[in-house]
């Protein structure tokens, strides 16, 4: 199985609102998942190119890690009075995007209010764009994840404070 075949078959799982779907055939076996809280969104080639360029000139931001120290510094604080916080995690490993587009805004500020099923950021993994959704309904107090950044899975990506 060749790999625009393979992403025809994620499409059509997508599309036919499945839950799961496996395929075996010889030596080779896939299993497509479908949750309700990740939506997996495969782009034509061109908009990949047009988005990953913009994470370069992100990563250039290198000078900015002597000011890593003072971020690893706010987390403290933050871990200080996040009693009352809950953290939207990263449901899978990939990089961490906090806009649709490079000319496109944020999906959400601090200050934003967000309810269940609103986008708040992307996790891109192996050419794919997943919109992360808020499991709660609150207030965005924090980013806790810089963007064009790599990200592990449950790792804190933004603090809510619930309403």
């Amino acid at each position: 199985m060749n790999l625009k075949e393979i992403q025809n078959l994620i499409k059509f799982v997508a599309k036919s609102g499945v839950s799961e779907v496996k395929l075996e055939t010889g030596d080779f076996k896939i299993v497509i998942k479908n949750t309700p809280d990740i939506k997996v969104t495969a782009l034509p080639q061109a908009e990949v190119q047009s988005i990953l360029p913009a994470a370069t000139p992100a990563q250039p931001a290198a000078p900015a890690q002597p000011a890593a120290p003072q971020t690893e510094a706010a987390p403290a604080a933050a871990e200080e009075n996040t009693g009352n916080y809950v953290e939207i995690r990263a449901p899978i490993i990939g990089t961490f995007y906090r806009r649709p587009a490079p000319d496109k805004p944020p999906y959400v500020e601090v200050g934003d209010v967000v309810k269940p099923g609103d986008v708040v950021c992307i996790i891109e993994a192996m050419k794919l764009f997943n919109e992360i959704e808020s499991e709660v309904a609150g207030r965005i107090v924090k980013v806790l994840v810089e963007d064009g950044t790599p990200v592990e899975y449950d790792q804190p990506l933004f603090l809510v404070e619930p309403m």
